[in-house]
């Protein structure tokens, strides 16, 4: 990214007329200086760099200082607020027990506890209210979605999904083809990049949304579903899910996505764009806690039960998309009347598609994030995510910081593999390590494991990619600024860097 297009992307004013200032990091402190959402970071517990440093590492001078924290995609730091609701949760059930089912003392009844969240998460995946609801687990909550969305025929069964979709996302896709007694041999379909007859080099692991239409129109016959992620979890890719989604419907495909990397992470409009379902975590990108509850989205065309009026008769079944079904999702005039000589009513939308009641704790700390999440706004937090990331993706390609070849006179020792266009990814960056033999995975242990003794949080994926993820609710620029330099340092300590005369 040239010095012009930086400074488009960062709204002008923060750019010296000087170009090869772009890597000093007095522009790292201006950008936090100017930042409307720089408050925000307050609000996040950040581990001390003595909290994240592996034990046997010596302790560096500025031990107590905060960490450097990109791991933001994998799971995003505790918000302060969360300590207070759930220990006010712990009160609630210790001092009433039961009772706080109905009468709570923050107005926060545990029989409706997940509408405290749902308002405010359409706001993030741009959904209607009614088309989304918290529950369960995401892999769970696939299941349950397939369960009602993959009705495969004798002329349409295939499903299509990408060859590197994430390892759960696939094994929950072929259960179901083995459930309906079909085998992925016949009937999955693999979006491969290696597939893409147009690529230019044959090494770019990205799926390019022409490659993704034209396997759709190969397999249009036969197919009944697709299934993608809204962003890549090893690369970092972006799909462009209104385009996709609209091409596979044309076609009369039904469409689903896997939102784990997309939800918080970009900006999304799952109602406008048509999408039949989608479901997602909350721990990354949401901030909700390891393990914390899952989300879905059932788009309004498909979720509403036939309207019954004062004469239908109690008895009569409802008419409703078939779904596997649980009390929770049951029309809640009758839930606990306990009468299951009448039909199951499912509450219209995704509300509908529950099971049991919602952990407290879990959609408590749901709320704590997406309270902060509300002030801030979605659109403030999705563009200084454009910027923060776009930041980091100039210092990582500067010549001024890691030499003309990805940081070697020689061969390039690394690349980025997530797209450069900010449309194209979120927060996350992958990092690519180069080399023949084990050389690749060799560097990416060594660098991170440099970066981990200096209070650097990122992750691997084998073989030989690091992700970094400026999560922009509680990363600075400086935090950008100096994963840059120690990310140099490492290059630098493992031999794999030469050039370049480094920021200042």
């Amino acid at each position: 990214m040239d010095s012009a297009t930086l400074q488009d992307v960062l709204h002008g004013s923060a750019i010296p007329s000087d170009p090869s200032q772009a890597t000093h990091r007095a522009l790292a402190e201006h950008l936090d200086q100017t930042d409307p959402l720089a408050r925000f970071r307050a609000e996040f517990h950040i581990p001390r760099k003595s909290d994240v440093i592996p034990p046997a590492a010596a302790a560096p001078s500025d031990a107590d200082a905060p960490c450097i924290y990109l791991c933001g995609h994998s799971l995003g730091l505790q918000p302060k607020l969360t300590a207070r609701l759930v220990t006010e949760e712990l009160e609630t059930w210790s001092r009433r027990g039961v009772l706080g089912h109905f009468a709570h003392p923050h107005a926060r009844p545990w029989v409706t506890v997940d509408e405290n969240v749902t308002g405010k998460l359409a706001g993030v995946v741009g959904a209607h209210t009614s088309e989304v609801a918290v529950m369960g687990t995401l892999t769970a909550n696939i299941h349950l979605l397939f369960a009602s969305f993959y009705t495969p025929t004798a002329q349409r069964h295939k499903i299509l999904i990408e060859q590197k979709a994430f390892p759960s996302d696939h094994y929950a896709v072929a259960s179901h083809l083995e459930w309906h007694g079909l085998s992925a041999k016949d009937s999955l379909v693999l979006i491969s990049a290696d597939d893409d007859v147009h690529r230019t080099d044959p090494t770019d692991p990205l799926l390019t949304t022409a490659h993704i239409l034209r396997t759709i129109d190969k397999h249009a016959h036969d197919a009944a579903l697709l299934f993608l992620p809204g962003v890549q979890y090893y690369t970092g890719q972006a799909f462009d899910i209104k385009t996709i989604t609209a091409y596979a419907h044309s076609k009369g495909l039904v469409v689903g996505w896997d939102l784990a990397h997309a939800a918080g992470n970009i900006p999304l409009e799952l109602h406008d764009w048509g999408v039949d379902f989608a479901a997602w975590c909350s721990y990354k990108y949401l901030n909700s806690g390891p393990g914390s509850i899952s989300g879905i989205f059932v788009h309004d065309k498909h979720s509403s039960p036939t309207t019954t009026t004062t004469t239908t008769p109690a008895s009569t079944p409802p008419s409703f998309r078939p779904r596997l079904s649980g009390w929770w999702g049951h029309d809640k005039s009758t839930r606990f009347t306990m009468d299951t000589t009448q039909p199951f009513r499912p509450l219209p939308g995704a509300p509908g598609y529950q099971l049991s009641n919602p952990s407290v704790l879990d959609t408590t700390a749901h709320l704590a994030s997406l309270t902060l999440f509300a002030q801030a706004t979605p659109t403030a937090i999705f563009t200084k995510s454009a910027r923060l990331t776009s930041y980091l993706y100039h210092l990582l390609t500067s010549p001024a910081l890691f030499g003309e070849r990805g940081g070697s006179s020689s061969a390039p020792v690394f690349r980025i593999i997530t797209p450069a266009t900010p449309a194209s990814r979120g927060a996350q960056l992958s990092i690519q390590f180069l080399g023949s033999g084990s050389r690749a995975q060799d560097t990416l242990d060594k660098v991170h494991a440099y970066l981990e003794q200096r209070g650097v949080v990122a992750d691997k994926r084998e073989p030989d990619v690091m992700r970094v993820a400026p999560a922009p609710l509680y990363v600075s620029f400086v935090d950008v600024w100096e994963f840059a330099r120690v990310f140099r340092e490492a290059l630098g300590a493992v031999g794999g860097w030469v050039e370049g005369e480094g920021g200042k």
